[in-house]
């Protein structure tokens, strides 16, 4: 029997070379000092995948985790999280779902599952309580996910199953392909549907029967009917129930933070033809949620004229509406309901998708590409002929597609003659729809991110908009007007440290970061403590719980390191550091990253010189095998020591 509550105990351990299933105790170390999820699998990452593997190898990792509040009644707990060495960045790779498969894995009666090896024909893996089988998955493989998942459901006679799978991306090693998970929301970036596909891993299916034991169930369920009725009465949950995230589309148009042909401009004159409010007059049918969230940012839509009359879906988020909008320079937003889909069907993550041809766009804007190159392909801006064509040739690897596969920085490379110039990446990951130009502090976030450009590490919704109120009541008001201004570099360093250390304790506990700890700002460290101890007996406060966010964080900064990741890589493309933005509340402005960078180094004891974490920070974090790992020669005592050079 475990110790702590909340938990479900069991690992699943899964060779798919030799096709044996292992079940695992979980350790109460593992509990205790890396809390679930995330955390889970940043630890087995360190110390089961050097950075020698190749992450399409039998030898990378594959991993599904939950956490404590899984599939419980604290708001916004359906997540589940993938970890692999990422074959898109090389270098430390997650990804973070909603939906009810989390939940229903930890009904099964596990936290985690841990894949290795290839298996040599195509599989799945089907759990149903302690019933754990690896099956034949021939008759799906080429299916795309929305195919898959209604087959699965057919041949297990049971519609309640929960999936995740992959589409022709993920079996073709699209570096970008992503994992679709009950009810269509997205393991999305960093490839972890390649990954899968690595590993001959069409799906995993899943069927659990039993609950959850929580510690202190009294005060545990006032907790949660608390934050339920706070989240409710949240200033702005009204406008994010309604419209989930594409509501933010015409507000970040405003401050120039809505990337535009490839993040040439930071705002769309036509942003109003594909905002939320256009797109729920026209599209909308009905709210949906995830499991235990009262916020319900899902939408299920659908077009019911038009070319894409009959067209209906769900999952369709801010992210979408620029990529395959401003981004590419398309104010068609039926057309973005279909690439949409196409991503979700074929399996790859549209962020990057969407970024790999607005780069194809510029370039042949640029005169950079060939025509022999694009062999025919119209690449004008707008042009969503063509769009839909490369998301084909992307997933099947065909001509130009198999070049933008391997996503925009190896693609440039590729190519040469200053391609590099207009890939928008960092650390190898597309960079989402944020402009640090516009938002200083996401301009940091995306270099600071451990799995490359990324605006769900540090999150920083604090200052998006230049609202007050969020800033004050986690930070106070001595913090107050520099970090409430998207356009202020002070206090940023702060911000986008503490979000990072919090999204850490969030992914990894199994709640989301769209629903009350970020976009409604009311779940905070306190909070988050409560909920733990509540559900789990584990002795936490709030100075162990940021203790458990920055050891977790600092050990994806390590195996980076050992991956070859240092201060040269924390950087944007020169585009936001050079070039002025024309845009709306943003114009005449640069990110101005080095001073929030040094800030930051600081806050983190990290050296500022190499962007290595002190010994001093790794051995307060229990992490002094990472000094040895990485070598002792190359890393200060302390702070103290970066003038001096002094080591231990």
């Amino acid at each position: 029997m475990f110790k702590y509550k909340g938990y479900a105990g069991n690992i699943l351990q899964v060779d798919l070379t030799t096709a044996k299933i292992k079940i695992i105790p979980l350790e109460e170390n593992l509990a205790e000092k890396y809390l679930g999820g995330n955390g889970f699998g940043s630890r087995l990452l360190w110390e089961k995948v050097p950075p020698t593997v190749d992450p399409l190898s039998p030898d990378n990792l594959f991993i599904l985790a939950t956490g404590p509040l899984g599939g419980t009644l604290i708001p916004n707990s359906g997540r589940v999280e993938a970890i692999a060495r990422s074959p898109l960045t090389n270098i430390y790779g997650d990804s973070n779902a909603g939906g009810f498969l989390g939940p229903e894995l930890k009904f099964a009666g596990y936290d985690m599952i841990v894949f290795q090896g290839r298996a040599s024909q195509p599989v799945y893996l089907y759990i149903e309580d302690n019933l754990v089988e690896i099956r034949d998955a021939s008759h799906l493989w080429g299916k795309d996910t929305i195919e898959t998942e209604k087959a699965l459901k057919a041949e297990m006679r049971d519609p309640d199953i929960k999936t995740a799978c992959i589409g022709p991306a993920g079996e073709n090693l699209v570096r970008y392909a992503c994992i679709q998970v009950t009810p269509q929301r997205s393991l999305g970036r960093g490839g972890m549907g390649a990954v899968m596909g690595s590993k001959n891993l069409k799906a995993v299916v899943v069927r659990g029967t039993k609950g959850v034991a929580i510690a202190y169930p009294a005060e545990f369920y006032n907790l949660a009917l608390e934050l339920h009725r706070r989240l409710r009465a949240n200033e702005i949950y009204p406008a994010v129930s309604k419209y989930g995230t594409p509501g933010i589309v015409s507000i970040m148009n405003m401050i120039g933070r809505f990337p535009t042909k490839n993040f040439q401009y930071g705002a769309y004159e036509r942003a109003d033809d594909i905002n939320a409010e256009t797109l729920h007059q026209k599209y909308f049918v009905k709210h949906l949620a995830c499991y235990a969230c009262p916020v319900a940012c899902d939408k299920l839509f659908r077009v019911n004229e038009g070319t894409y009359q009959g067209l209906a879906g769900r999952s369709f988020e801010y992210e979408a509406l620029n990529g395959f909008g401003a981004n590419i320079l398309n104010s068609d937003l039926a057309a973005i309901l279909k690439a949409n889909d196409m991503t979700d069907r074929l399996g790859l993550d549209n962020i990057s998708a969407s970024r790999a041809i607005s780069f194809a766009m510029e370039l042949w804007e640029k005169g950079l590409l060939t025509k022999k190159e694009v062999e025919g392909l119209d690449l004008s801006w707008g042009n969503m002929d063509t769009t839909f064509k490369l998301l084909e040739m992307i997933t099947y690897r065909q001509g130009l597609g198999d070049l933008l596969a391997e996503g925009v920085k190896r693609a440039a490379a590729r190519i040469g003659r200053g391609a590099e110039y207009y890939a928008m990446h960092v650390k190898g990951q597309e960079i989402a729809a944020q402009d640090g130009r516009a938002q200083q502090s996401m301009g940091l976030a995306h270099v600071t991110s451990n799995r490359g450009a990324d605006h769900l590490k540090g999150f920083p919704t604090i200052d998006e908009t230049g609202y007050p109120a969020e800033a004050e009541r986690r930070y106070g008001k001595e913090y107050l007007p520099e970090m409430a201004d998207p356009r202020s570099i002070k206090y940023k360093g702060f911000l986008v440290k503490d979000g990072e250390d919090f999204a850490a304790v969030v992914d990894s506990s199994g709640n989301c970061k769209s629903g009350g700890t970020f976009v409604l700002a009311e779940i905070y460290w306190e909070d988050m403590a409560k909920a733990i101890r509540y559900a789990t007996g584990l002795d936490l406060d709030v100075p162990e719980l940021k203790k458990i966010g920055e050891r977790i964080y600092n050990l994806q900064r390590c195996y980076n390191i050992l991956c070859g990741i240092s201060r040269k890589d924390d950087t944007l493309p020169r585009r936001f550091l050079e070039e002025p933005s024309p845009s709306a509340a943003a114009r005449g402005l640069v990110c101005r990253l080095e001073p929030m960078l040094e800030e930051y180094y600081y806050l983190r004891d990290w050296d500022a010189g190499t962007g290595y974490p002190t010994i001093t920070k790794l051995k307060e974090l229990g992490l002094e095998e990472a000094v040895e790992r990485i070598g002792r020669e190359k890393l200060i005592y302390s702070r103290q020591d970066i003038k001096t050079g002094q080591s231990e």
